[in-house]
């Protein structure tokens, strides 16, 4: 299946458990790509002692997920590019939504 996850929350649980979920999909065999919108793009400033996004989002880039953010969210925030937020677009997010078989968002 190919699975697209869109996080737009900046609630760190629910960040925490969205990649739980990417990481689960990719490891049953799924195809995942996770974009990363809104307050979302501000995923990887959420990691705490309880809640270890950083290390989430790395393992699911080494099992082959794909990571996109919005642009405009991560300049709206006057935010850098990171290989945990790239830098994406609009039409990056409408591929993720047609070629997907399911979208689910957090």
């Amino acid at each position: 299946m190919k699975l697209g996850i869109v996080i737009y929350s900046d609630d760190a649980e629910t960040v925490w458990n969205a990649c739980r979920l990417a990481n689960f999909s990719l490891n049953k065999g799924d195809q995942v790509s996770v974009f990363l919108m809104a307050k979302g793009v501000e995923a990887e400033l959420l990691s705490n002692e309880k809640y270890d996004i950083t290390n989430l989002l790395e393992k699911f880039i080494s099992l082959k997920g794909q990571i996109y953010a919005c642009g405009t969210c991560i300049k709206v925030r006057n935010k850098n590019a990171t290989e945990l937020c790239p830098m994406s677009s609009m039409s990056d997010l409408y591929d993720i939504i047609s070629e997907s078989d399911k979208i689910i968002s957090f």
